[in-house]
């Protein structure tokens, strides 16, 4: 872009200002302006758009990293497996709003000594969503080693292995049907997008145990969950998104009509405890 600008005399304090005028539109045009100083190589910290500008850029910001840069594990689609699913009507309590959840966060034993600290060992299936249902993760010889942390909160992770399968066990402790929807790596495992409430899950009958081996493929087959990079992660791969890797999800929902907590264990337990020579108390 080439201007011609003519001082003459009595016209020089105009000239002075159309100057002005030339250099700052071909600053906001992101053109070189004399002295080797552009748009880009401007400062942009401070200065008058203040420090809550969203133009400021701070020194000491670390860029997002590559997923093929990340550390630990994720997963991936695993070999194809025989997994029949039948379909059953289910309608919820409450649509949008889950009865209760758990969360399990997995990783290789380094990842999971950087996220933990302090932790404490404990029995591969657990209870979770108000004790209506006990989960666990399994790998190829029973459940992978599982720790809690209980502060600053109470959370569950899992240690895996680059390249094992693994599988989520569930079962039901209520007397009443179940709706389990679940998530790895914040895909939901029918139909390997975004997870959400709203996407159907696996309804699973009073007292049943319920292995859940991989993404569904059909009504027939699933794909295993298998330990990966993060970079080869199906996330990764199918979405170019790897924020949510390393986490196990769960939201169980009611059946519309029945209270689930009802005939939980513990009632059960204390009626055929029930002594019927008890002394009475003072």
């Amino acid at each position: 872009m080439k201007r011609n600008m003519i001082w003459t005399g009595s016209r020089e304090r105009g000239g002075v200002l159309a100057l002005a005028s030339a250099l700052a539109a071909m600053w906001l045009a992101g053109c070189s302006v004399p002295g080797g100083v552009n748009k880009e190589a401007a400062p942009r910290v401070g200065g008058s758009f203040g420090e809550s500008s969203p133009y400021k850029v701070k020194a000491d910001q670390p860029r997002e990293k590559a997923a093929e840069e990340r550390p630990g594990l994720a997963t991936t689609f695993g070999d194809s497996t025989r997994s029949v699913w039948n379909r059953q009507s289910f309608v919820r309590a409450t649509p949008s709003k889950p009865a209760g959840m758990g969360v399990i966060y997995y990783n290789n034993r380094e990842g999971i000594d950087a996220m933990t600290g302090g932790k404490d060992k404990v029995a591969g299936s657990q209870t979770a969503a108000g004790d209506m249902i006990e989960w666990g993760i399994r790998g190829g010889f029973g459940y992978l080693p599982t720790y809690n942390t209980y502060y600053p909160r109470e959370r569950r992770f899992v240690v895996g292995s680059l390249g094992d399968s693994y599988s989520i066990l569930l079962k039901n402790r209520c007397k009443s049907r179940l709706e389990v929807v679940l998530s790895v790596d914040g895909l939901d495992v029918f139909d390997g997008k975004a997870a959400s409430f709203s996407k159907q899950g696996y309804v699973i009958a009073p007292n049943e145990t319920l292995e859940v081996k991989g993404w569904r493929t059909s009504p027939d087959t699933v794909a295993r969950f298998r330990f990966s990079s993060v970079g080869g992660s199906y996330a990764n791969l199918a979405h170019g998104d790897h924020r949510n890797v390393g986490v196990i999800g769960m939201a169980v929902f009611a059946e519309k009509g029945v209270d689930p907590w009802t005939w939980m264990p513990r009632e059960v337990n204390d009626r055929l405890d029930a002594n019927p020579f008890a002394k009475a108390p003072y």
